[in-house]
């Protein structure tokens, strides 16, 4: 089960451009708990818990139980949008919707790779070249993985790493259905490119020559 997260925070009387500025000059950030057929929850949170939770990877795959001015009853929500000041880049705005354990959730899943060292294909000098750095899944709201994670260790050069090699957790899927999409490649470095391609115009022009 996903794990949860403790998120404080106190309750908003008023709504409005007007009312959010007034937020963020007081020292915190306006936002919005919508969702699962309820009123919309207007609340603000410490810019010093909102940092703490954006510097611990899975920010917007993390399950939160938010707290409204100390109440025991809570608001389990996940994060859908969040808004940045285009000079400073400090959150000014969120958005959580609200879910229920088994609500289905559409959610971009970050894609994490390991095994660099035991790859054969990195080993020979092959590049990594990722496709996809998230993958969007289709998940109950307790299933929520925080990562996809891909072990290279099984990978050489010239193989491609799809959708059907990663283990998924019961409870989630891609959103893509149709296809095997790819998420990443290994190919060859240049100069192995380079050699490939001289050798192989060598035993052209050898046979060529063999028939005249």
């Amino acid at each position: 089960m996903t794990e949860t997260h403790r998120l404080d925070a106190q309750l908003r009387t008023q709504a409005g451009k007007g009312a959010a500025k007034r937020d963020r000059k007081a020292g915190r950030v306006p936002a919005v708990v919508y969702g699962a057929n309820k009123q919309p929850t207007m609340i603000t949170v410490e810019p010093g818990d909102l940092d703490r939770e954006l510097n611990t990877p899975g920010f917007f795959t993390r399950l939160y139980d938010i707290r409204v001015d100390g109440k025991k009853a809570k608001e389990m929500a996940v994060v859908r949008d969040m808004q940045r000041d285009p000079v400073t880049d400090r959150p000014i705005h969120l958005d959580f919707l609200r879910v229920a354990p088994s609500t289905q959730v559409t959610i971009e899943v970050p894609v994490h790779f390991s095994g660099h060292e035991q790859s054969p294909g990195l080993e020979r000098g092959g590049v990594l070249d990722v496709v996809r750095h998230e993958v969007e899944m289709l998940s109950r709201a307790d299933s929520i993985p925080s990562h996809l994670d891909i072990d290279l260790s099984k990978f050489d050069v010239g193989d491609s790493i799809h959708i059907s090699h990663v283990d998924l957790p019961e409870g989630s899927q891609p959103s893509i259905q149709d296809r095997d999409f790819t998420i990443a490649t290994i190919s060859a470095p240049r100069g192995m490119k380079k050699a490939t391609t001289e050798e192989g115009e060598g035993e052209e022009e050898a046979e060529g020559g063999e028939e005249t």
